[in-house]
């Protein structure tokens, strides 16, 4: 009796607290970062009552469209939705399209002065946007690109390349030369072989770093909401900010949780859509093989 008590006792003496403390450890994290995103989406489909309801109403009971019908009906959210998309199109493919070959060939080419220009990558990576933020604006304004696109587009292009062209570089290192040798012995000039070879082998580096400089384009305010004041022309952050009430003391909370709603999900989309070649990107080289 004495043995099988001493037993019991070790056992419980052993018993593996991880098993409990890690899940309720994961959910309060998973808990705390969701809870401010639920609230917002709850928010935009709250009536008016229980949006401004003391106490507050945590979970509605009458659920409405009114919001998201409100941003299309007295405003053209279509049109802030289709800019902002064409504007981040736009300077992600900018970006790859300049940044890969720029990044081929700092890594496989001998340039003089190779390390300074990589440290001087490195250094404007590391540059707040807003820091450019007046020589832009006199930069737009001497080539009246004012209420242009081509005022978002060069300037979210410029920021994300340095970026785009040191990520795109670590993964053209890891390639193996074998390849590209046995592409040249074939006759495969140098962009033929970055284009048939070597990109193809980088696509989960391509999606990741192309979906770093969308959300960034996707996200800019500061540059918007100068560069473009015409209406038509605003893109989702600007037009969020802007949005207003049937007077001046009054803020619309479900036309705003509805527009910022509605300006994430594209971006949710984009990567639960990418999320594999994500995963790729992100983990490439972490284990050799």
């Amino acid at each position: 009796m004495t043995t099988v008590a001493n037993q019991r006792s070790q056992e419980s003496s052993t018993f593996n607290w991880r098993k409990i403390v890690l899940p309720i450890s994961v959910f309060l994290v998973v808990a705390f970062f969701l809870a401010p995103i639920l609230w917002q989406v709850l928010t935009s489909f709250k009536v008016n009552e229980d949006i401004s309801a003391v106490p507050s109403v945590y979970v509605p009971r009458r659920l409405t469209l009114e919001h998201y019908q409100s941003l299309f009906v007295r405003r053209p959210f279509t049109s802030y939705i289709l800019n902002s998309a064409f504007v981040s199109i736009t300077s992600t493919v900018l970006a790859l399209g300049l940044g890969a070959p720029a990044a081929y060939v700092l890594a496989r080419m001998r340039l003089p002065g190779e390390k300074i220009i990589l440290a001087t990558i490195l250094i404007v990576t590391l540059f707040p946007a807003v820091l450019l933020f007046l020589g832009l604006l006199e930069v737009v304004k001497y080539l009246d690109l004012g209420n242009n696109y081509l005022a978002l587009i060069i300037p979210y292009t410029a920021i994300n390349l340095p970026l785009t062209i040191l990520v795109m570089r670590s993964f053209f290192q890891q390639l193996p030369k074998d390849l590209e040798d046995s592409a040249r012995v074939d006759g495969f000039s140098t962009v033929q072989m970055l284009t048939q070879i070597v990109l193809p082998m980088t696509l989960p580096a391509l999606a990741t770093t192309g979906i770093l400089t969308f959300i960034a384009a996707w996200n800019e305010f500061i540059f918007a909401l100068t560069f473009i004041t015409r209406e038509s022309m605003k893109t989702i952050p600007v037009a969020t900010a802007q949005l207003s009430g049937a007077s001046v003391f009054e803020i619309p909370y479900g036309p705003i949780a509805a527009a910022t709603v509605l300006g994430t999900l594209p971006l949710v989309v984009l990567v639960l859509v990418f999320q594999r070649k994500i995963v790729q990107g992100l983990t490439a080289g972490a284990v050799k093989g």
